[in-house]
Parts: structure tokens; C-alpha cells; sequence
């Protein structure tokens, strides 16, 4: 490869990251919102990095007659397999991570507590699904027995289509480290996967409540299809319905 030639790869891949963290919210499909000052950083730094290979060649070859920068450096040819994934962020970046993903994990561990609030007395209660199992498998006084609880998340369909999952996928840096969190649903008709969904119900009983034993599972009573939200890696609150 020409060194000239790194100038519009350097620049595209600046692009690229600019495009996905400053121009839109692509990021979001790929590491945390936290992440986004770095990205644009990184961004900044790559189209200085092609205007400094510019000048420099510009010079050199001034400097000799030529017009031509002396290639006496080279790099790679496998380096050019960079210029996909910088072309892919800005013309088709790929989807999110959903439900192909949480299908092939199971649900993380939720941390371990000895005391849990009293619920307040709306209803139906709105909780995330991390909440709803740490209710259902670890609070003794049983608060959630009973409750009506609204939920958000998308579908996951179950293992050889048998029913479906409510699920969460979160992450601690990037895509790469992602976890799901599910919560199985009963007496709902099923629904093509990565649906985002808010279901209202009660606790499916089948084992004992505040237990290790009891299903993290609900018997839905309503189910409404909601619109993806911008960040969906994180765990969050029940979202407004679409009517």
C-alpha cells in the first residue's frame, strides 16, 4: 500500500466515528453513553492524524521535484480491511444486539440483598426486570405477592419457540460485554423477536416467593407494543405506551 494512500482511509474512519458519536446516537448501539467523549476525541484525532499525512507528503514531495512522497514506507495490504467498518458507520451501520444474543446467555446474576423498600401502593407498581427478580428470589416479607407490576423490554422468544422472554441487555463497557436480564411471560401470545413491549401482570407462582426457587416468570394480563427506545442498554424503567 502507497502511504498517500492511508490519508482517506485515516479520514474515513475519523468520519465514521464522528458520524456515529457527534452527528448521531449510532453509539449507542455499541458501548455506553459514557463512552461518547472519547469516541469524539477519537474521531478529531484521525482526520488530524490524515490532514498531518497530507502536509507531510505534500511536502516531501515538494522538497524532491517529484510531486510524489518517496515510498519507501509501506503497510500491510490487510490494513485495508479497515476501510469496511469505517464505510459500515457511515452508510450501514449494523444493528443493535438483541434478541439473537440473549437467546445464547443466560440471565445475569443479580446482587445479592437483605432489605427491600415497601412497594408504593400505585398500581400497577413500574419496575425493571433486575428489580423484579431480586423481589421475587430475595425478598423475604414476599412485598411483590399479589402485585400488579408493569415492565418494559423486548422479546426474546424461548428455547424451540416454546413461549417468550421479556429481556434487557446491558452493558459494562461495550457490545462485546453484554448481559440479559429476562423475565419469563405466560398467558401471552407470542410475538416475533426484538419486539419492544410493556407487559402488565402478576407474579407467575411456581416455587417459593423470596427464594432461590421461585420462577422469575409473570402472568401477563396486558401486553403493548412500544417504541424502541434511543438507549436500549440499560435496564430502565417501564416506557410510555404507544397508542
Amino acid at each position: 500500500m502507497r502511504p498517500l494512500l492511508q490519508v482517506p482511509l485515516l479520514a474515513l474512519s475519523g468520519l465514521g466515528v464522528l458520524h456515529a458519536s457527534l452527528v448521531t446516537d449510532l453509539y449507542l448501539r455499541y458501548v455506553k453513553e459514557g463512552m461518547r467523549p472519547l469516541l469524539i476525541a477519537s474521531g478529531v484525532l484521525l482526520l488530524l492524524l490524515a490532514a498531518a499525512e497530507t502536509v507531510s507528503f505534500w511536502r516531501v514531495g515538494r522538497d524532491d521535484g517529484s510531486g510524489e512522497a518517496d515510498d519507501h514506507t509501506t503497510v500491510p495490504r490487510v490494513a485495508w480491511l479497515l476501510l469496511f467498518p469505517a464505510l459500515s458507520l457511515l452508510f450501514y451501520a449494523p444493528p443493535a444486539l438483541g434478541a439473537y444474543t440473549a437467546a445464547r446467555e443466560p440471565s445475569r446474576a443479580v446482587k445479592e440483598q437483605d432489605h427491600f423498600d415497601p412497594l408504593p401502593a400505585t398500581s400497577p407498581v413500574p419496575l425493571t426486570l433486575t428489580e423484579f427478580t431480586g423481589r421475587v428470589r430475595q425478598d423475604r416479607e414476599q412485598g411483590i405477592k399479589g402485585r400488579s407490576v408493569v415492565m418494559t423490554g423486548f422479546v426474546t422468544p424461548g428455547p424451540d419457540g416454546d413461549g417468550w422472554y421479556l429481556t434487557r441487555l446491558m452493558l459494562n463497557c461495550c457490545a462485546a460485554d453484554a448481559q440479559s436480564v429476562k423475565v419469563r411471560i405466560h398467558g401471552a401470545p407470542d410475538l416475533p423477536a426484538d419486539t419492544w413491549v410493556t407487559v402488565t401482570g402478576t407474579w407467575h407462582s411456581d416455587g417459593t416467593l423470596g427464594t432461590a426457587s421461585a420462577a422469575v416468570a409473570l402472568d401477563a394480563r396486558s401486553v403493548t407494543k412500544v417504541t424502541r427506545p434511543v438507549n436500549a442498554y440499560q435496564d430502565a424503567l417501564p416506557l410510555p405506551t404507544t397508542r
